[in-house]
C-alpha cells in the first residue's frame, strides 16, 4: 500500500479539506482534549439477572447550584451538549420572537428535539410562511416513532431538529441577520450564541476547545459536564426572564414526543422541572426549587451514547431524592436495575435507598422459584428421576 500522504484528494492543495482527517485509525493527542478512553468513568447503573451484574453502565454526573459544583461523579469530562442546548441557543432570540406574537406552541417546538409527529410538524411549519420553507437546511428523515401507516418519504420537516431551525430562520430575519449558510459558525447568530454561553457559565473569556458540525449540520460546541451542569443552573435562576422555561413546560410532548425521557421529566415535575436529552447519552436537568435559590443544575451523561433505560434509570433515582416521582421505563428483560450511590451527593444517599427501580406489579422473571439444588440432588445419570419420590 502506498503512504497515506500519497492519496489523492479533490480539493486544490492548501484549501480546506485537501488532507485527510483523521490521519491515524488509533487517534491522535490533542493537548488539553481526554478521549473517552483517558477519562475516568464511573459505574451509574448495573443490569442484574439473578444477582450478577450482565450490563454495567457507565458514565458521569455533575450537580451545580448556581456556579458552584456541589458533587461530581464519573470525572468532569469533555463532550458536545448536542440538542441538550436547544433553550441556549433560543436564548439568542427569544426577546425578538417574543415580539411577534408566536404561540406557546411555537415556541416549545423551538426547544425541541420532536418525535416527528403530525402535531410537531405542525407547529415548526406554522412558523414560516411556505415561500420560506426552501431556506430550512436541517437533513431529511422520517419520524422518529412511527404508529400504523409508515413514512417512508424523508422530508426535512420530520428532522427532529426542524423546530429549532424554523424558529431560528424567523428570528435571525427579524433581527436583520443574513440567513444564507445560517448552519454554518460564521453565521451572524453564533457569536452571539457563544456570548449566551459566557455568560450562562460566568466565565467572559472563555473559548470552545472544540466547534464541530452537529446531526442537524448546526454547530455544537465542547463544555466540560460541569459547565453543563452550571449552565441547566442558570436556566431555573432566570426562568422568569424569557418565555423558554414556560413554553416547554407548559407543552413537554411538543419538546419530544411519546415515550420520551425529557417530556416525561417535564410532565413529573408540573413546572418545577425543565429537562432536555441530548444526543449520545445527554440528560440536562434544571431544577426550580426553594432550598437551591440560584437554582439547582444536573447533568447526565452516558459514556458508550444513547441508552434510554438507564438514562431513565438515573434520571428516576436524582429526580426522586428531590421529591418528584418519576415513573420507571419499560421493565428489562429478565432483568433488575440497581443504582450506584455515588450518582447523588452523600447528604442524599439515604434518600436515595427509597427510589426503588422496580414496580410492585413487576414479576420476579430473572430467576427460578426453587432452589435448583434441591432437584438436582438427587437426579444421578443412573436414575435421573430418583427426585421425583415415590
Amino acid at each position: 500500500m502506498g503512504g497515506r500522504d500519497n492519496v489523492p484528494s479533490s480539493v486544490s492543495p492548501g484549501r480546506p479539506g485537501s488532507s485527510l482527517y483523521p490521519s491515524n485509525p488509533l487517534g491522535e493527542r490533542h493537548d488539553g482534549i481526554a478521549t473517552g478512553r483517558d477519562v475516568e468513568w464511573e459505574p451509574l447503573v448495573d443490569f442484574r439477572r439473578m444477582d450478577i451484574s450482565v450490563n454495567t453502565i457507565h458514565g458521569a454526573i455533575a450537580w451545580a447550584h448556581g456556579n458552584e459544583i456541589i458533587h461530581s461523579f464519573g470525572g468532569n469530562v469533555l463532550v458536545y451538549g448536542r440538542s441538550m442546548m436547544k433553550p441556549f441557543t433560543m436564548k439568542v432570540f427569544s426577546e425578538a420572537l417574543s415580539n411577534v406574537g408566536l404561540t406557546s406552541e411555537q415556541m416549545a417546538i423551538s426547544c425541541s428535539s420532536h418525535n416527528g409527529d403530525t402535531e410537531h410538524v405542525a407547529a415548526a411549519q406554522s412558523m414560516l410562511s411556505e415561500s420560506e420553507w426552501g431556506l430550512m437546511q436541517c437533513p431529511l428523515d422520517v419520524p422518529l416513532i412511527q404508529f400504523g401507516r409508515q413514512v417512508r418519504r424523508p422530508r426535512r420537516w420530520f428532522h427532529t431538529c426542524s423546530g429549532e431551525h424554523a424558529a431560528m430562520l424567523k428570528g435571525m430575519r427579524l433581527m436583520g441577520i443574513s440567513r444564507a449558510g445560517y448552519t454554518l459558525p460564521s453565521s451572524g447568530w453564533f457569536p452571539l450564541y457563544l456570548d449566551v454561553l459566557r455568560r450562562m457559565m460566568g466565565k467572559p473569556d472563555w473559548e470552545p476547545l472544540r466547534v464541530a458540525k452537529d446531526g442537524c449540520g448546526l454547530p455544537t460546541v465542547s463544555n466540560t459536564v460541569d459547565e453543563l451542569a452550571v449552565m441547566m443552573a442558570g436556566l431555573a435562576f432566570e426562568k422568569d426572564d424569557d418565555w423558554i422555561w414556560d413554553a416547554m413546560t407548559e407543552h413537554p410532548d411538543l419538546v419530544g414526543g411519546f415515550n420520551r425521557l425529557d417530556s416525561t421529566c417535564l410532565k413529573a415535575g408540573e413546572g418545577k422541572i425543565l429537562a432536555k436529552e441530548g444526543a449520545d447519552g445527554l440528560l440536562g436537568l434544571s431544577v426550580d426549587h426553594p432550598d437551591w435559590p440560584n437554582g439547582l443544575g444536573i447533568v447526565i451523561k452516558i459514556a458508550h451514547g444513547w441508552n434510554s433505560q438507564a438514562t431513565w434509570y438515573v434520571a428516576r433515582a436524582v429526580l426522586g431524592v428531590l421529591g418528584v416521582e418519576l415513573r420507571n421505563p419499560y421493565p428489562l428483560h429478565r432483568q433488575k436495575a440497581f443504582i450506584v450511590p455515588g450518582i447523588v451527593p452523600d447528604s442524599m444517599r439515604e434518600a436515595l435507598e427509597e427510589v426503588v427501580t422496580w414496580d410492585e406489579w413487576d414479576p420476579d422473571r430473572d430467576r427460578f422459584s426453587m432452589d435448583w439444588r434441591d432437584y438436582s440432588e438427587g437426579a444421578t445419570r443412573e436414575n435421573p428421576f430418583a427426585n421425583e419420590g415415590s
